[in-house]
């Protein structure tokens, strides 16, 4: 495993972050619990979750699952970078009550805690905010957060989906009043969706936050969705052959694909290797379902991708350029 620092912070944080969104509506616990030992091996130490996992009723089952797995022991809470998220209605579907989502000092107060209860640990070292609230004040949130920072009960604060003026409102509120900030943003980035590089990425380098970047293969699509279309139907590709209808979206998936073949690489290994050359990215996200896929993930730590290969790369998916060059002079 390679190792970077997690933003201006002094954490060190493997080049990979597994993902776990899928444990528990799609892995079983079982199952779950031998992928996180898997990752743990393979020296991935920042996990993510978020408290709405598990959704519809059984939101929060996620969080239990590793919860759950840090109660075997080994040092598996030690070892562990712990993110999780707060922000979706906990309340059961259909039950919805004022004040059980978004970010007032209420819910967070209270998010915390069931998030610490369901995860059985005494503290969260990155509490993310997993959208924007356009209702609460970010002094509000701010001051939520430094009095749980001061408690103990978590170490670092993060966001997730946060426009660049967002990232820049947050981190100056925290500066008046001197509170750290802002460390990470967790946003939707990849070869095919690269819009963050607009004003998110360059927010998070002017304030020195770790870029994390969620759905690395854009949902399958950059993972050898039209080869897996042809050997399995249409069912076996799921939401991602959908995305091919999309006006232009086949010939550019399908050019993808022919040029890794003739490369002999993996289309989801390149993928990930290519927001690893990204020098804003800290790690990727990565929700494997099962130890094969987490293997597969791992394998783009070593893969290298020449500037002839990044070219071709660029010509087929080309980022949006810089705010404001990318809509205006």
């Amino acid at each position: 495993m390679k190792y970077t620092q997690l933003g201006r912070t002094g954490l060190t944080v493997g080049r990979l972050v597994l993902g776990t969104m899928n444990f528990g509506p799609h892995t079983t616990e079982a199952d779950s619990h031998t992928v996180m030992d898997t990752a743990l091996d393979a020296g991935i130490n920042f996990f993510d979750t978020a408290n709405v996992y598990g959704w519809g009723e059984n939101k929060g089952d996620t969080e239990k699952i590793i919860g759950s797995w840090f109660a075997k022991g080994g040092g598996r809470r030690d070892k562990v970078v712990l993110g999780t998220k707060v922000y979706g209605d906990m309340t059961p579907d259909k039950t919805a009550w004022p004040n059980h989502d978004r970010l007032s000092a209420l819910n967070i107060r209270r998010s915390v805690e069931a998030s610490l209860k369901r995860l059985g640990t005494d503290h969260i070292d990155i509490y993310q905010f997993h959208h924007i609230d356009r209702r609460t004040p970010v002094e509000e949130i701010w001051q939520a957060v430094d009095t749980l920072i001061a408690q103990g009960k978590i170490l670092y604060a993060g966001s997730s989906n946060f426009p660049g003026w967002k990232i820049a409102q947050a981190n100056e509120a925290a500066r008046r009043t001197g509170g750290y900030g802002l460390v990470s943003e967790q946003c939707l980035y990849n070869l095919f969706e690269r819009r963050a590089e607009m004003e998110v990425i360059p927010a998070a380098r002017e304030y020195g936050l770790g870029v994390i970047p969620w759905s690395p293969l854009h949902g399958g699509l950059l993972g050898g969705v039209i080869r897996k279309e042809a050997q399995g139907g249409r069912r076996a590709a799921g939401m991602a052959v959908e995305r091919l209808a999309d006006a232009g979206v086949r010939e550019r998936i399908q050019a993808y694909e022919d040029l890794l073949e003739r490369q002999g690489l993996a289309p989801g290994e390149v993928a990930l290797a290519w927001l690893l050359s990204r020098p804003e990215v800290t790690a990727p996200i990565v929700g494997p379902r099962t130890v094969e896929q987490l293997a597969g993930a791992v394998r783009a730590l070593e893969l290298e991708l020449g500037e002839e290969l990044l070219a071709a790369l660029e010509e087929i998916f080309p980022g949006p350029g810089p705010s404001p060059e990318a809509f205006a002079w």
